[in-house]
């Protein structure tokens, strides 16, 4: 391996990658996030729109839902496109050998289909990326494209470096070398998402880039930090923060996905009965308590709102629970 790509295994960067470790067995071990069609379903709509929308696109999160269901949504031709493209790279991400330039190059060819003329292909001019009129990173000329685009990919095949640090490295390598035309920064995310899958399927529905869509300022800076200091462990470090906060995120909302599984489906043993016992729980302090809200209950169940008024509407819905009166000033009745 005659490349390798400059970073540094600091002690943050090592604290990150045990931590990102332990997170990822917590929300597998939830098992709401895989057991959620649904929230796959949303995780992905929240990365496909955070993503284009670094990009400059203007969908919103219910227009890209839309399209997601293929109904009409009114908008840009363009940032229609744009989505509709993302749906189908996306969709095809299992395909993808993380490894191979031939698939990197397919998977750019579906994400900017009609969008560029050099879809599917290394760029055939020089590029810069500006700020305002200010150059402020120019990539790698075009002739050495090609050749220095195999040496990544020969790295990222035979290093040893941790997939969740390789995952980064690649991600700064590949926007420093910028090597399409257009479609660079939605490609290297996308294909850290691959490279992370690889490690990990839970990877391809963390929503990440909404992480980084909150941070853009601090995503680009980190990447003008790296640029300067021609080594990418600043960079490394943000992204593996953004991956580490993600899922905090997932396994929140895998908290919430966890008890309602398990009341409507009852997926294995253990969701089941936390869920028959949260029920059972709600119901004596209701018998108790006739007039307590949910935001009482929550608290005296260490549950969110929401966990809570799923419960009740579980039980309503099973005619175990009764609400009479309005909810202001109702009350409720256990059957």
């Amino acid at each position: 391996m005659s490349y390798e790509p400059p970073f540094k295994l600091n002690e943050r960067i090592l604290q990150l990658v045990a931590d990102i470790a332990q997170k990822v067995g917590r929300v597998e071990i939830l098992g709401g996030f895989n057991a959620s069609p649904q929230l796959r379903k949303e995780n992905r709509i929240r990365t496909i729109q955070s993503s284009l929308a670094i990009e400059n696109n203007s969908l919103s999160l219910e227009q890209v839902t839309a399209i997601v269901d293929n109904k009409r949504v009114l908008a840009p031709p363009k940032d229609i496109l744009e989505v509709q493209n993302a749906i189908k790279a996306y969709e095809a991400l299992p395909t993808f050998d993380a490894t191979s330039l031939e698939d990197l190059l397919e998977a750019h060819r579906l994400l900017m289909s009609g969008l560029t003329p050099e879809a599917g292909r290394f760029r055939s001019g020089n590029v810069g990326v500006f700020s305002g009129d200010q150059l402020i990173h120019a990539g790698t000329p075009a002739h050495y494209v090609p050749e220095v685009m195999e040496d990544l990919f020969s790295w990222l095949r035979h290093s040893e470096a941790h997939l969740l640090v390789a995952s980064c490295v690649f991600h700064y390598e590949f926007e420093f070398i910028h090597p399409f035309a257009d479609g660079n920064g939605r490609m290297g995310r996308l294909w850290q998402t691959l490279i992370l899958s690889d490690w990990n399927p839970l990877f391809a529905w963390l929503p990440v880039e909404s992480i980084v869509k909150d941070r853009q300022e601090g995503y680009y800076c980190a990447l003008q930090q790296a640029d300067n200091a021609a080594d990418s462990t600043s960079f490394v470090a943000f992204m593996l923060e953004a991956l580490s906060d993600a899922l905090d995120e997932v396994a929140s909302r895998g908290d919430d996905v966890g008890i309602n599984v398990g009341i409507n489906v009852g997926i294995n043993d253990g969701t089941a009965n936390a869920a028959i016992q949260a029920q059972g729980k709600l119901l004596t302090l209701m018998e108790a308590n006739p007039t307590i809200t949910a935001a009482q209950l929550a608290e005296r169940l260490s549950l969110s709102k929401r966990q809570v008024e799923r419960l009740i509407a579980s039980l309503k819905a099973e005619g175990r629970l009764v609400r009479i009166g309005a909810n202001r000033n109702g009350r409720w009745e256990v059957r």
